[in-house]
């Protein structure tokens, strides 16, 4: 085989994981998805502080013959023979009689390792060590034809993987993925869920996830008789998203940080671990030294408009080639895209009569006064849940949404003043102060679920119910839709009834145009911001959620309907 069609070898590493879990391996070697947790950094640590006394020796070796490469803990020698030592944080296994001794996939790396290792000495090596650091014991493993068939076959099932663009099956061993770095990414706690929900049978008195009774009561599912998944997902994001609003700011990078520099000279510095993105508002500007920065942390660059419309994005990383075949694959089933556009459509129908429900049921004259549009939120409701192409769907979400932003106005409180009490809806240009918010509101909305899609690794470009018309991703859209009313209508009317915003000193109108001024912008980024990182249980799954997170959640929840595990994706609702 000639080195230009050579597969390249494989990072002893990955065999590692390969021998705990398949789809660990899969996503990290093959998906090139890592994760940096607590336990990682914590091991990270443990080999940087690393002082064995002796012949210790850190070493990189490849061997096209074995298909493998890695960097050595350690090499000894002792007696004249050679052995590599291999470190864990944790403990070792225990044998029948309690001896210590080694972990399956610690065996086959340290046998790796010894392999590589013969192979650059010219010289046989017997045996390998592996310290484990929690019970301070060494186990000394003889490398014979059984470990070394071992490492074979594991090259060989690695390239077999490596091949297909499909996932293998989350484990069988539960125990496996609690402490595993990639399970927010793998989500197996949820795929169990959604496949036992799947093989549950259904109550003779129940319908399809997501349909509201008559009563307009709590969504019908099958899996309030099951137990709540394990949450493996973290509740929120550790980062923020970092805004710059002023006029000339300028984002520059000071090391691994970002230094935003005011144009009166002001400077601010965040740490790049800090921040989840980057939103360019107006016309404050970023350096390329900052951006290659967002390109090694894969942080997503956001450029908004002074008018608040989003204009564009850049975004590193890998690129998810696996992923965005499955979702082309997936997507070339009109009938199976079809079924996924009406959850969205019903989603968002749902939510919208549940929050125009919520918000008038303690005053009896003001729900009388919505019964119209309320009954015209449920008939969306139900001629959603048949409409079989995607014209009729995006009819009943317009329909719906008329009867929706009509009953708005009659939500906003009388104190917070005629000046900011909706028309309808206006959108390009918004004509009245609660449009100029909810628009603002959609974009930041849109920018932070088009940043979860790029986490994801889906391509934006693709979507099930919007189609590629205009300069705005159609995913992007269509994932908005689930979000824009627990994340923005709420927030928004919320934040009006408080009489938050001015009406003199927070917009900006300019004949039938009105904008939010800069006082305007930052005093909604600041409402938006603290409502993305609220949490909320999620009345399928069990378990609470920032917004922020939710919306990632979402996404790769979408990324599981074409990738085998379905069932789960737009079940989301506000009760």
């Amino acid at each position: 085989m000639s080195s230009e069609t050579a597969e390249p070898t494989l990072r002893v590493m990955s065999l590692h994981a390969l021998a705990y879990c398949e789809r660990l391996f899969y996503l990290e070697e093959v998906e090139e998805i890592r994760v940096a947790d607590e336990a990682v950094w914590a091991g990270r640590q443990l080999h940087a502080e690393l002082d064995e006394p002796g012949d210790v020796v850190e070493m990189t070796l490849e061997s096209a013959a074995l298909g493998i490469r890695g960097r050595l803990d350690a090499l000894r020698r002792r007696s004249g023979e050679l052995y590599p030592v291999e470190h864990k944080r944790g403990r070792a296994r225990r044998g029948a009689g309690g001896e210590p001794a080694a972990w399956e996939s610690d065996a086959v790396q340290a046998a790796a390792y010894a392999m590589l290792l013969e192979e650059h000495a010219g010289r046989p090596v017997a045996e390998a060590r592996i310290r484990y650091h929690r019970d301070g014991v060494t186990v000394r493993l003889p490398i014979a034809e059984a470990e070394r068939a071992a490492v074979v076959r594991a090259v060989a099932r690695a390239r077999e993987l490596a091949r297909s663009p499909d996932r293998p099956r989350v484990t069988e061993d539960e125990r496996k993925c609690v402490r595993c770095s990639l399970a927010p990414v793998c989500l197996p706690e949820e795929s169990r869920f959604a496949e036992a929900e799947a093989l549950s049978p259904p109550a003779a008195d129940r319908g399809a996830p997501g349909v509201v009774a008559s009563s307009g009561a709590a969504v019908v599912r099958r899996a309030e008789a099951l137990p709540s998944p394990v949450r493996l997902y973290p509740p929120d994001t550790e980062r923020r998203s970092l805004h710059v609003v002023s006029h000339g700011a300028r984002i520059g990078r000071a090391s691994d940080a970002f230094e935003v520099t005011e144009r009166e000279g002001e400077r601010t510095r965040i740490g790049a671990r800090e921040v989840s993105d980057i939103v360019v508002h107006g016309h404050a500007q970023i350096t390329t030294q900052a951006l290659r920065l967002c390109a090694a942390e894969e942080i997503a660059v956001h450029f908004v408009g002074a008018g608040g419309a989003h204009v564009g994005v850049f975004s590193g990383g890998s690129s998810g080639v696996q992923r965005r075949i499955r979702q082309f694959r997936g997507l070339t089933d009109d009938v199976f895209a079809i079924g996924l556009a009406r959850r969205l459509v019903m989603a968002k129908i749902e939510m919208q009569l549940r929050h125009v429900l919520r918000a008038s049921r303690k005053d009896e004259a003001l729900r009388a006064g919505l019964d119209e549009p309320i009954e015209s939120l449920r008939g969306g409701l139900r001629r959603a849940a048949k409409a079989a192409d995607r014209t009729s769907l995006m009819g009943q979400e317009g329909n719906a949404a008329r009867g929706y932003f009509g009953a708005l106005a009659a939500l906003v409180h009388p104190d917070a003043g005629d000046a900011l009490r909706p028309r309808g809806r206006s959108r390009r240009p918004p004509e009245d102060r609660f449009n100029a918010l909810l628009s603002f509101g959609y974009t930041l909305l849109y920018r932070d679920v088009l940043s979860a899609i790029l986490r994801v690794g889906l391509e934006p470009g693709f979507g099930v119910l919007h189609q590629p018309r205009s300069a705005a991703f159609p995913l992007a859209l269509d994932l908005t839709e689930l979000f824009r009313v627990p994340v923005v209508d709420m927030a928004v009317l919320g934040a009006v009834n408080r009489r938050t915003f001015d009406a003199e000193r927070d917009f900006v109108i300019t004949g039938r145009q009105v904008w939010l001024s800069d006082a305007g912008h930052r005093a909604f980024i600041e409402v938006y911001e603290r409502r993305k990182h609220e949490e909320y249980r999620h009345d399928v799954l069990g378990f609470s959620l920032s917004y922020a997170r939710m919306m990632e959640l979402e996404a790769r929840l979408l990324e599981k309907e074409w990738s085998g595990e379905p069932g789960l994706f737009a079940r989301f609702r506000i009760r």
